[in-house]
């Protein structure tokens, strides 16, 4: 096995990376499965935080289509990131893998604030920090948290993990079969492009800090430790 590329990572999971075949809430089978990827990681000594979504309780699509306030809908979206952050947590201490939630949306009983310098000093000492509530601020995605946390803690990459997506296509591939995949691409490739790989308040602040990404899928076992190794999978993007 080689060395790892990467030392400090951020890696971006979707909600929906949770809920399985099911779409919808936590599948206990996949949880565990990809808490056992996750401390193959950390044992290789990666300092390695989380950014969880909530699309698979909440979206906020759901909120548009009833007619609600869009901060009011994102706030029920922080809330949905939060269970998932616990439930995560939850599964990998059963694996006797050291971690802590932080969360942007203070809620002292469940998780610590969100700290810089507090999460810093977890990841030192061999903790998985996993990021909870966004940004704390509506109107912002967490892919944009994935960025803020990544500039932030001096990550060295972010890891974006999809769902039965290999990388960044020029167009949508289960509904195009002519659409390309990019090996490599640059922050201004996506936002010129107008790819669907990250928003773009996310892509500016990455292509800002430099930043690389690493665009993969999660659903082929040992992925995410590929991605680490520096292994060519998915779409690199700088």
């Amino acid at each position: 096995m080689g060395k790892p590329r990467y030392h400090r990572v951020v890696l971006k999971l979707s909600g929906e990376a949770l809920a399985g075949n099911t779409g919808f809430g936590i599948h206990p089978p996949v949880i565990k499965a990809l808490s056992e990827e996750l401390k193959e990681v950390h044992d290789l000594g990666i300092e390695l935080s989380i950014v969880v979504g909530g699309g698979n309780i909440w979206r906020g699509q759901t909120g548009e289509e009833l007619g609600m306030d869009r901060s009011q809908a994102d706030y029920m979206g922080m809330l949905a990131t939060v269970m998932n952050g616990l439930a995560l947590q939850d599964a990998l201490e059963n694996l006797g893998v050291p971690t802590r939630v932080q969360t942007a949306v203070e809620m002292q009983k469940v998780a610590e604030p969100y700290i810089r310098r507090r999460a810093i000093r977890h990841l030192e000492k061999g903790r998985i920090v996993i990021f909870t509530g966004g940004t704390g601020s509506p109107y912002f995605s967490t892919d944009t948290t994935s960025a803020l946390r990544a500039a932030e803690i001096g990550a060295d990459v972010i890891l974006m993990a999809k769902n039965n997506v290999d990388g960044v296509y020029s167009d949508d591939p289960r509904e195009n079969k002519e659409a390309v995949k990019y090996d490599s691409l640059t922050y201004l490739d996506i936002i010129n492009k107008s790819l669907k790989v990250m928003d773009t308040t996310a892509s500016t602040m990455s292509m800002d800090n430099k930043i690389p990404l690493v665009v993969f899928n999660l659903n082929e076992p040992g992925n995410i430790k590929k991605a680490i190794l520096g292994e060519p999978i998915g779409t690199e993007i700088n």
